[in-house]
């Protein structure tokens, strides 16, 4: 934010919120690409109409993901340290379908967030929260023949983004899903119910419909929790159709 801009209090950046969401009730189930509230939204989506592309092309200049193949280690973010991390152990589980509520088998899943204390493990993070060496906060999975996936981790803080005077990011995870076409990649984030930042969020609130924020908040499951080790979230996703999960411009 610029050092002249005028000094934003918490009351004004919830009424605009309010204001802004009200008015794009009925608009859909994406997020606005210009959202006055959430300032960079205008600056990360194109300017212009998209350009024609030879398909084939484009699939061959395809993600890569490297040599290893994906070991089920790397879906427990508290395991790949000598020591323990510090912080509320949780896992995270649900199911990938598609809009006909098809599961999508083989699914790789990637998810990345930040420290119990709101950190995440990266250089250009300069939040003054500390940095936990016993956690990297990055997984990758495969669903099952069912659609269904797993990550072990520690629920993450909240942080400062500077978007606003005395902006907060509420608590989240990020979630990357390539799906069987390019058409159906999803990049999303999953918020915890309750969390008292939503309402003020810029992110979240460009949702315009109560819906697709919803679809955005994991539910508690104590079936999933397992006794003193780990509490349970559940959050499935879905890939294509009308009740798609939210996607990142």
């Amino acid at each position: 934010m610029p050092e002249n801009a005028p000094p934003d209090t918490q009351e004004s950046i919830s009424a605009e919120i309010a204001s802004i969401a009200a008015a794009h009730e009925k608009a859909g189930q994406g997020p606005l690409l210009d959202y006055p509230p959430y300032r960079s939204s205008i600056l990360r989506h194109p300017a212009f109409a998209p350009v024609q592309v030879d398909p084939e092309e484009v699939e061959l200049a395809g993600p890569v993901f490297g040599a290893r193949d994906v070991d089920p280690a790397d879906a427990d973010l508290t395991a790949q340290h000598p020591g323990e991390p510090l912080g509320e152990r949780m896992v995270v589980t649900g199911r990938i379908t598609d809009g006909s509520g098809r599961p999508v088998a083989g699914q790789l899943v990637e998810v990345w967030q930040a420290n119990a204390a709101g950190r995440y493990a990266h250089g250009r993070d300069r939040h003054p929260a500390p940095l936990d060496p016993n956690f990297t906060g990055t997984g990758r999975s495969r669903t099952d023949a069912d659609g269904w996936y797993q990550f072990v981790t520690i629920k993450p803080g909240p942080y400062p983004w500077r978007n606003h005077l005395n902006a907060w990011r509420p608590a989240h995870i990020h979630f990357s899903l390539f799906g069987r076409d390019f058409t159906e990649r999803v990049v999303t984030q999953m918020y915890f119910p309750g969390d008292p930042l939503l309402p003020l969020d810029p992110i979240f609130q460009s949702i315009p419909d109560t819906a697709g924020q919803q679809r955005l908040l994991a539910s508690y499951d104590h079936g999933v929790t397992r006794p003193e080790w780990f509490t349970g979230y559940r959050w499935d996703i879905v890939l294509t159709g009308s009740h798609r999960t939210w996607t990142e411009s």
